[in-house]
């Protein structure tokens, strides 16, 4: 990993479509080793896959909810009904395991305050909790997908 491969990195994270000549002139390289660096981050799995963004409240999810959840106990067979539970809820766009007094942090996206609840009730009937604290996000002050590269040796 270099310099170059970090540019090109930076440019596919802004914006995924653009073509190899294009990238390759912004960095600096002709198309065919542009082209080849690139397959190598996708073969070593630096670039994952490639995807499009869409704007939440076009798509009619303008709400974001983030739920803390607090689990009943500490197990593999719990947190294996958790994977597949919260794997048939679409508005569950993210969720994160985590240390300290919080089990796990879901990131769920709805049109309003009673699909919302719908959400909840659905998913408390699936799995005991014990404990589900939700925040309703006010303001986004930042988001990107985009990972930093300036780290990468």
């Amino acid at each position: 990993m270099d310099a170059m491969d970090r540019k090109i990195l930076d440019l596919l994270q802004e914006d995924a479509s653009l073509p190899v000549a294009t990238i390759a002139e912004r960095v600096g390289l002709s198309a065919g080793p542009c082209w080849r660096r690139i397959r190598k981050l996708e073969e070593s799995g630096v670039i994952l896959r490639r995807v499009v963004l869409v704007d939440r409240r076009r798509m009619n999810v303008p709400m974001t909810v983030f739920v803390a959840v607090k689990v009943p106990r500490h197990a593999a067979d719990w947190s294996e009904a958790f994977r597949r539970v919260i794997g048939g809820f679409p508005e569950i766009v993210e969720t994160w395991r985590l240390t300290g007094e919080i089990d796990y942090l879901l990131k769920i996206v709805v049109p309003d305050i009673e699909t919302y609840d719908a959400v909840y009730q659905r998913l408390t009937s699936r799995l005991d909790f014990s404990d589900l604290s939700a925040s309703i996000a006010m303001e986004e002050m930042k988001y990107t997908t985009a990972m930093p590269t300036l780290y990468l040796e």
